[in-house]
């Protein structure tokens, strides 16, 4: 894909130890297109800038870059503006929570459902 191997990333606040691991902390340029509406082209210029430190990775023979969370996010914020940044966290938010809702609604529907079965056996 593309290789900064050497290129030695100057300026950039460097990833810590154990960050690539950790859960959250990176995210492909598929999510991020999903979670800060930013494309491979936009991820792709701030690698080559020296803005963001990628992993190369592949599903299934489907090859994908991997970034750090907190670093693509300090990346939007400086070329797109911290609002812009801030409006998709709360879209991606906002998401999320309607999708957990709609999970909860039907745990309680079938839990609803089951309370009414042995309740009917009295």
């Amino acid at each position: 894909m593309h290789d900064t191997a050497g290129s030695g990333i100057i300026g950039c606040d460097m990833a810590q130890h154990g960050e690539w691991s950790r859960k959250g902390a990176t995210l492909s340029h598929v999510t991020a297109r999903k979670e800060y509406g930013v494309d491979e082209d936009f991820i792709v210029t701030g690698i080559n800038a020296g803005k963001l430190e990628y992993r190369e990775g592949a599903v299934h023979g489907n090859p994908y870059i991997r970034v750090l969370r907190r670093q693509l996010e300090a990346y939007i914020a400086e070329e797109l503006g911290g609002e812009y940044l801030r409006s998709w966290q709360e879209k991606t938010e906002l998401r999320e929570i309607t999708r957990e809702m709609a999970e909860l609604r039907k745990r309680l529907d079938g839990l609803e459902a089951r309370r009414a079965q042995i309740e009917g056996r009295d």
